[in-house]
């Protein structure tokens, strides 16, 4: 376990550094969060819905991904537990 402990005390600073700057840049990230949905529905589209669920999952989970890394949600106190997506169900 020694090695993995040294492992996560070098990678902290450097997940602090990327959600500060993705904090900074919350434009940024309110436009990549556009162009995963604009991505997504071209790609459903595409499939005809055939694959509607998976597209929307994982379009959610890279969603919540750039809301943590920005400190728009996600735990406060650091607890290694990660909020339930907040995107909606697709429409059927």
């Amino acid at each position: 376990m020694h090695l993995l402990d040294n492992l996560k005390a070098k990678l902290v600073p450097a997940k602090h550094k990327v959600s500060d700057l993705a904090h900074q840049h919350g434009d940024t990230i309110d436009k990549i969060q556009h162009g995963l949905d604009k991505a997504a529905k071209v790609v459903d589209e595409k499939t005809k819905g055939k694959y509607s669920d998976k597209i929307h999952t994982g379009t959610g989970k890279a969603k919540g991904a750039m809301d943590r890394l920005a400190h728009k949600s996600g735990p406060e106190q650091g607890d290694g537990t990660t909020p339930q997506s907040e995107t909606p169900p697709p429409a059927s």
